[in-house]
């Protein structure tokens, strides 16, 4: 069986360029499937035997989203085995994936996000954490978006930049003048032999920031700016969502700056509103 999953974890990271991120989920996911089935062949999986695995997952309490993620990647797997013809049938072909719960998205009202944009200082290291936040608040773009992105793919007259998002996929995104004005900042002020370096945004070495220290930064100023519990650094995204369709912008236009593939991904914003509607509603009128 290890070899089927070998193969398939090598034809997702070369032929479909899948990220490290899902590249290790599904090694685990994989993982744990063959230590369910033991000996059995890959041949000898049936509809039966993952129904057997699902209600394994269930007695373990695993969560609607991860028991979607599980399925999600047999579903991959199977198809890849299909495709090479190391089996007859899709043993998986029948199986529904779960509802996903909904939950709603921690986001800053937006004088906590001015206010989150004015805590970094004026020395290089915090004129590069405001170009940071400052371009994650006015682009939407994800964390890891962010940390990819090089000098050529801003364009300063035109206002925008080119996001490389999940999937290799490629979207034009509008950058505010207040995070170009920030950007510019903070590449006046690199020392001369890192100004000509790709990424745009650089530690102290003169290396490209990784994700990791992008988001313990972030975590850092959104904790100064805000005592809301279900706060992250995919808050700044969940902001500029909120903030967008609180002022009057149309979901089709949001998926299309969030780089969403499907509409009902960016509907969750909505909730996020409706949410906040009634809040004002129950605050204003005189007999909520």
């Amino acid at each position: 069986m290890e070899r089927y999953t070998e193969k398939f974890i090598r034809y997702l990271q070369i032929e479909k360029e899948a990220s490290v991120h899902t590249l290790r989920n599904y090694s685990i996911d994989l993982k744990e499937f063959i230590e369910f089935l033991k000996d059995t062949k890959v041949e000898q999986v049936d509809y039966l035997l993952i129904r057997k695995f699902l209600a394994h997952l269930k007695v373990a309490n695993f969560n609607k989203s991860s028991v979607a993620r599980k399925i999600s990647c047999l579903r991959s797997f199977f198809k890849f085995l299909m495709r090479e013809n190391y089996i007859k049938t899709n043993p998986i072909s029948g199986i529904f994936t779960p509802k996903k719960d909904m939950k709603l998205p921690g986001f800053l009202e937006e004088q906590e996000v001015a206010k989150l944009l004015d805590a970094p200082g004026e020395d290089l290291a915090g004129l590069r954490d405001k170009a940071i936040l400052e371009t994650l608040y006015s682009t939407g773009m994800r964390v890891s978006e962010l940390t990819g992105t090089d000098m050529g793919a801003i364009d300063y007259i035109g206002e925008v930049i080119k996001v490389y998002g999940k999937g290799k996929k490629e979207r034009l995104a509008p950058i505010g003048r207040h995070a170009v004005c920030a950007i510019r900042k903070y590449r006046d002020k690199l020392p001369a032999k890192f100004a000509s370096r790709e990424a745009l945004f650089l530690n102290k070495r003169g290396t490209r920031l990784t994700d990791r220290s992008v988001r313990r930064t972030i975590n850092k100023y959104i904790l100064l700016a805000s005592r809301k519990e279900n706060i992250s650094p995919h808050t700044l995204r969940h902001s500029f969502a909120t903030h967008l369709l609180n002022r009057g912008a149309d979901l089709r236009s949001v998926q299309e700056l969030l780089g969403h593939a499907n509409l009902s991904t960016t509907q969750i914003y909505t909730h996020v509103t409706t949410e906040r509607l009634k809040e004002v509603y129950d605050k204003v009128h005189p007999r909520a």
